[in-house]
């Protein structure tokens, strides 16, 4: 659903400048981070609660469930189509489009950018909220892993300890029983099915992000706009054809149905309300990113962005009524401490290459 990598690179108009912690007041830097991190988070947790409530709330006089999960990723790209179209509008002051990747280049890739999000909204039908941010906090385990076997790359020792410390507290957590509670908010409860769709979510984003690396660097004054334009002007037109011409062409349509989504929604307005609250939230949290990028870099905002994943557990338990035994919390902590080890070695390297320039 977001389409450009919360975790690296880019920086967006204006031209990325990472600042400096030498000279100068640190209040005004200080002051900027804060409202990154308030942006990010209040973005993204309240897309979060609002994923939750669709996927689980029943609506209407008939108590029915939004079973149309996937068309959050239609209405998702549309609107991020829409807000990049004026990000670049506000932001280029009639610059040249020499040098940024053509519309075109986002084709192929866009396929799996829609496949991929897809998957993992639709786990929401399994696996409780929790559950899916865990599992798709694990992102580093399929990379290490098809580093090693295909590659042969060779990690470090704390490295391994990152990926047994994410793969433990999230295969614990999987085994750990869950509330009835839970369950029964649930649609079809079917953890194996739930959990295979998020990893396939990740193997997908790998390959997605990827290519919009290989897409930056071939196309250098590409920005994370240009990036989000063609993402979700592919996606928008792929939703398009699965969601509302392929059921006008086959009575028996087995995926999701647009028409029956936009129905619904008609019936029940606060679904309509929901939906474009989450997709502005997206939208708006991209902003946040970027402007994290380009003032701190990306390590800062993969930070930011990974004791949000935390805060949205907590805030799930909490607010939207997902009690965690003990247990599940220690799960939870093994996998935040994987990721926080990550992210110090990460400092860490940081730091020694800038002690070396």
């Amino acid at each position: 659903m977001v389409t450009t990598r919360k975790g690296r690179g880019g920086g967006g108009p204006p031209r990325p400048r990472v600042v400096d912690g030498g000279g100068g007041s640190m209040a005004p830097r200080v002051a900027v981070l804060a409202f990154c991190v308030a942006g990010i988070w209040s973005a993204y947790i309240t897309q979060g609660v609002l994923q939750e409530t669709l996927s689980t709330k029943r609506f209407g006089p008939e108590a029915r469930r939004f079973d149309h999960l996937a068309f959050l990723n239609f209405a998702q790209n549309v609107v991020c189509f829409v807000w990049s179209f004026i990000m670049i509008k506000l932001w280029s002051s009639g610059g040249s489009s020499a040098g940024r990747a053509p519309l075109r280049k986002y084709w192929g890739v866009s396929i799996t950018n829609t496949i991929g999000p897809t998957m993992g909204i639709e786990a929401l039908k399994y696996i409780s909220y929790p559950a899916q941010v865990l599992a798709k906090s694990s992102k580093m385990i399929p990379v290490m892993l098809m580093g090693t076997l295909l590659y042969g790359v060779k990690y470090t020792f704390p490295e391994y300890i990152c990926t047994f410390l994410v793969a433990g507290g999230v295969s614990s957590f999987a085994l750990l029983k869950t509330s009835s509670k839970t369950i029964k908010k649930l649609a079809n409860p079917n953890a194996p099915l739930g959990y295979t769709l998020c990893f396939l979510n990740l193997a997908f984003d790998g390959y997605t992000n990827s290519t919009q690396d290989l897409i930056k660097s071939r196309y250098p004054k590409t920005n994370p706009w240009d990036i989000m334009l063609g993402m979700n002007l592919w996606g928008t037109i792929y939703n398009a054809v699965i969601m509302f011409v392929a059921p006008l062409l086959f009575s028996n349509w087995p995926y999701a149905n647009g028409f029956e989504a936009v129905r619904f929604c008609q019936e029940n307005p606060e679904v309509a309300w929901d939906i474009i609250l989450f997709c502005l939230c997206g939208a708006v949290g991209q902003n946040f990113i970027f402007l994290t990028i380009s003032r701190f870099g990306s390590l800062t905002n993969t930070t930011i962005t990974t004791t949000r994943k935390f805060m949205s557990i907590v805030v799930s338990s909490v607010i939207s009524g997902n009690p965690l035994s003990m247990k599940q919390w220690g799960s939870v902590v093994m996998v935040f401490s994987g990721l926080s080890l990550q992210i110090f070695l990460k400092w860490k390297r940081k730091k020694v290459r800038d002690h070396k320039e």
